[in-house]
Order: C-alpha cells, then sequence, then structure tokens
C-alpha cells in the first residue's frame, strides 16, 4: 500500500480532534453564559460541563489511538 494513502488515512483520522476542539468550545461558551445568568446553579452546571467535555474529549483520543493504529499496522 502507498505511504502517501496511509498518512493521508492518518490524518483524517486525526481530525476528529478539531472536532472534539470545536464542541468543548461551544459547550464552554454555553455554561459560561448560564453561570453568569444563575450564579447559584455553578456547582451543578459546571459538573455537566466536565462530563461533556470528557466525552468529547474521549473520541479525540479514540480519533488519535486510530490514526496510530493506521500509522503502525499498515506502514
Amino acid at each position: 500500500m502507498s505511504t502517501a494513502i496511509i498518512a493521508i488515512g492518518a490524518a483524517i483520522a486525526v481530525f476528529t480532534g478539531f472536532g472534539a476542539a470545536i464542541g468543548i468550545g461551544i459547550a464552554t461558551k454555553a455554561a459560561v453564559e448560564s453561570v453568569a445568568r444563575q450564579p447559584e446553579a455553578d456547582g451543578s452546571i459546571t459538573k455537566l460541563l466536565m462530563l461533556g467535555a470528557a466525552l468529547a474529549e474521549g473520541t479525540a483520543i479514540f480519533g488519535l489511538v486510530v490514526a496510530i493504529l493506521i500509522i503502525l499496522f499498515l506502514g
């Protein structure tokens, strides 16, 4: 298999990190606005924000693992 095709496949797998970063940014923006409107709900908003950020980072890490596997096993 061509090395260029393997590199392109790994790059596409790593693009999941961009989606995770955008999602976490949007979630953080919403959480900051929520705390600004209702400061007494700070604790519950922070818990939900951390849960969502962890799930989004999980998809980014999964994409990184797939990219590494593509490089190691097909390269």
